[in-house]
C-alpha cells in the first residue's frame, strides 16, 4: 500500500486554492470521491469527477500519476454561484417575480438553470427546480435544516413553540414531533373518517338549495367553507355552522386564518424592514394572531373534562374526540404530557394548515374534474363499479380501492398544488448537483411546481395524464420529482388526513352533484396568499337523478 499527498482544486476557483489530500493506492474511485466531498462540502460525491491541465482523470492510479494540481467539478459542471436576474435598487427581482411568481419563476429557471438566485426587498433566496437538489434540502443532515431566517416566507409568522413554524435544532420541535403526529397517523385518520361524511352530508342542503334556484357558486368559497368545516370539528371539536344556511357567515376563527396567511405572504415578499412597521398590514398581522390565540384557548378550556383518563399516544389518538381532546389526554412512556403552550400552539397550526390546503387542493380538484375532458365520467364510473351510492359508510378499505380517484388526486396535485415554497436553510457552505455553490445561512427553495413539471423528468409535463401514475411509468422517476407534501424529517405530518380528507368529500359530491363550468373565464391564482388558491372559479352543480350502469 503506499500513499501520496496531491493537490486538489474546485473548477471554477483558482488552482492556488488547492488543498493537499492523500490519496491511498488501494483506494476506490467511489471512497476518494467520499473523501473529497466530505472536504469540500459537496453534498453529491458521486458527481465528482477529475481533470488535470491537459485531460480528464478517471481512475485513482491516473490521480496518483498526475503531475499537476487536481481539478474537482461536479456533474460535469465548474463549481459556480448560481445566478439570477440583475437586482433593481431597493425592490431588487420583484418585478421580475410578481405577480405571477409560479410562471416567473419557470421563466428564471429556463433562463439561468436549475438553481438560481433572487433579492426580494432586501431577501435573498436561491430556489430549485431539481429533484435531486431538492431531495438534500429536505433531509436533516449537516448541510440542510428548517431554520426559519429573516429570509424564509414563514419568518413573519415564525413561532418555536409550533411544529411548521419552527426551527428543526429546538427542544420544543422535538417535543411537538413526538406528541403531534400520532393524531395524525393512518390508524388515527381512519377514526376519523366518519367525521368527514358527516361534514360533507351536512353541505348538501346548501348545494341543494343552490341547484334549486339555478345558481353557479364560487368553488374556493364554499370548499373553503366545507374543508374548515371538518378540519374545525377534527382540530378543536367545533362546529363551525358554515352550512346551517346557504349564506352562512365563515367562522371568524376561518377568516383570521385566511386573513393571516394573506397578509404574512404580503409582509414577507416586501423585506424585513416592511415587517417591522408599527402600523398597516404588520400592525393587522400581530392582531389577528393574538384575536386567533384566543379563539384556541377558549375552544380548548371548553373541552377539558377532568373525568376523562390520560392514555398513552397511540392509545389517545384512537380514543379522542378531536386533536385538542388528544393533546389534553396523551402522555408518554414517562407519563409525560406536552406543555400546554406547545400543545396550544401547535393546534394553531393543526387548524390553520389543515383547511386552508385542503380547501385549495379540493377547488383545485374540483377545477381538474370539469377542466380536462372525460374526467367526471370516469370518476363517476369507478364509484359505480365499487358500488358507491347515497347510503355508503366510508372506510380506508373502499378509499384504497378507488385506484383512478388515487390517480386523478396525484395529477391534480402534480399541477395544480396548493403549496408551492417549503424553504430550508444551509447550516454550512454546500455544493449541490450541477455544481452550484450555496452559501452558509441561505434558504434554498424547492420549487414544487417547477419541479412536478419539470420537462426533464416528465414527459409532456403540462398535459394533465393520469396514466403517468401506473406503476410500469413511475417506477423509474426520481423519488423528489413528486412531492406534494414535501418529505423528509419536516415533511407535512398533515397528509394522511388531507388525503382521506378529500378522497371522502369529492367522490361524495361528485356521486350526488354533476358539475359543469359556469363560465369561461381565465383561472387567476392569488399571488398575495400563502397557498395557491384558485381566486374566480365559478361551477354549476346540478344533482342528478341517472348514474351509469355498471362496468361489465
Amino acid at each position: 500500500m503506499s500513499t501520496v499527498t496531491k493537490q486538489f482544486y474546485l473548477v471554477g476557483d483558482d488552482p492556488s486554492t488547492a488543498r493537499s489530500i492523500e490519496v491511498d493506492s488501494n483506494q476506490t474511485l467511489k471512497s476518494l470521491q467520499e473523501v473529497l466531498g466530505d472536504e469540500f462540502h459537496i453534498i453529491q460525491p458521486s458527481g465528482i469527477s477529475f481533470q488535470s491541465a491537459d485531460q480528464a482523470i478517471e481512475t485513482v492510479a491516473e490521480v496518483e500519476e498526475a503531475n499537476s494540481s487536481i481539478g474537482i467539478s461536479v456533474d460535469g459542471m465548474p463549481i459556480r454561484e448560481p445566478d439570477g436576474p440583475p437586482p433593481l435598487p431597493i425592490v431588487g427581482n420583484f418585478y421580475e417575480i410578481y405577480p405571477d411568481h409560479l410562471g416567473n419563476h419557470e421563466r428564471l429557471f429556463r433562463k439561468y438553470g436549475s438553481v438560481i438566485k433572487t433579492v426580494n426587498n432586501g431577501k435573498v433566496n436561491y430556489l430549485t427546480n431539481d429533484p435531486a437538489v431538492a431531495g438534500y434540502a429536505f433531509s436533516e443532515s449537516q448541510y440542510f435544516t428548517k431554520g426559519i431566517n429573516s429570509d424564509h416566507p414563514l419568518f413573519p409568522l415564525k413561532d418555536n413553540s409550533a411544529l411548521f413554524l419552527g426551527d428543526t435544532e429546538t427542544e420544543n420541535f422535538r417535543l411537538s414531533h413526538k406528541f403531534v403526529p400520532p393524531c395524525l397517523s393512518p390508524k388515527a385518520v381512519r377514526h376519523y373518517t366518519p367525521l368527514m361524511q358527516q361534514c360533507v352530508r351536512e353541505s348538501f342542503k346548501v348545494f341543494d338549495a343552490a341547484d334549486e334556484a339555478d345558481e353557479s357558486w364560487n368553488v374556493y368559497q364554499y370548499m373553503l367553507k366545507l374543508g374548515s368545516q371538518t378540519v374545525g370539528k377534527f382540530s378543536l371539536g367545533l362546529d363551525f355552522g358554515h352550512f346551517e344556511s346557504r349564506d352562512a357567515p365563515l367562522h371568524r376563527a376561518v377568516k383570521l386564518i385566511a386573513e393571516i396567511l394573506a397578509l404574512n405572504k404580503k409582509v414577507a415578499s416586501r423585506g424585513a424592514w416592511y415587517g417591522k412597521l408599527p402600523f398597516g398590514d404588520p400592525a393587522r398581522l400581530k392582531s389577528g394572531q393574538q384575536e386567533m390565540y384566543g379563539i384556541i384557548h377558549k375552544a380548548m378550556n371548553a373541552l377539558r373534562d377532568e373525568g376523562a383518563p390520560d392514555l398513552p399516544l397511540h392509545d389517545a389518538a384512537l380514543q379522542a374526540s378531536c386533536a385538542a381532546d388528544y393533546l389534553a389526554r396523551a402522555v408518554d412512556e414517562t407519563g409525560a404530557k406536552l406543555p400546554e403552550q406547545l400543545a396550544f400552539s401547535n393546534l394553531v397550526v393543526v387548524t390553520g394548515a389543515g383547511f386552508t390546503t385542503t380547501s385549495s387542493l379540493l377547488s383545485w380538484l374540483i377545477y381538474s374534474m370539469v377542466t380536462y375532458p372525460g374526467e367526471q365520467d370516469r370518476l363517476l364510473q369507478e364509484l359505480v363499479d365499487n358500488d358507491v351510492n347515497s347510503e355508503t359508510n366510508w372506510d380506508t378499505e373502499l378509499i384504497q380501492s378507488l385506484a383512478y380517484l388515487d390517480k386523478f388526486v396525484k395529477e391534480t396535485q402534480r399541477i395544480h398544488n396548493p403549496s408551492y415554497q417549503p424553504g430550508r436553510t444551509t447550516k454550512q457552505e454546500v455544493i449541490v448537483p450541477g455544481g452550484y455553490r450555496l452559501p452558509a445561512d441561505k434558504i434554498l427553495i424547492p420549487a414544487l411546481y417547477a419541479i412536478q413539471t419539470n420537462p426533464d423528468f416528465w414527459d409532456s409535463p403540462l398535459r394533465f395524464d393520469t396514466s403517468r401514475w401506473e406503476p410500469e411509468k413511475s417506477k423509474d422517476r426520481h423519488r423528489c420529482a413528486y412531492l406534494p407534501f414535501a418529505t423528509g424529517p419536516r415533511g407535512c405530518i398533515g397528509f394522511n388526513f388531507a388525503l382521506q380528507e378529500v378522497k371522502v368529500l369529492l367522490p361524495e359530491l361528485l356521486y350526488r352533484y354533476e358539475f359543469s363550468r359556469a363560465s369561461a373565464e381565465t383561472i387567476e391564482y392569488d399571488p398575495e396568499f400563502q397557498l395557491i388558491r384558485p381566486l374566480n372559479f365559478y361551477v354549476r352543480a346540478r344533482k342528478r337523478t341517472v348514474w351509469p350502469e355498471k362496468s361489465k
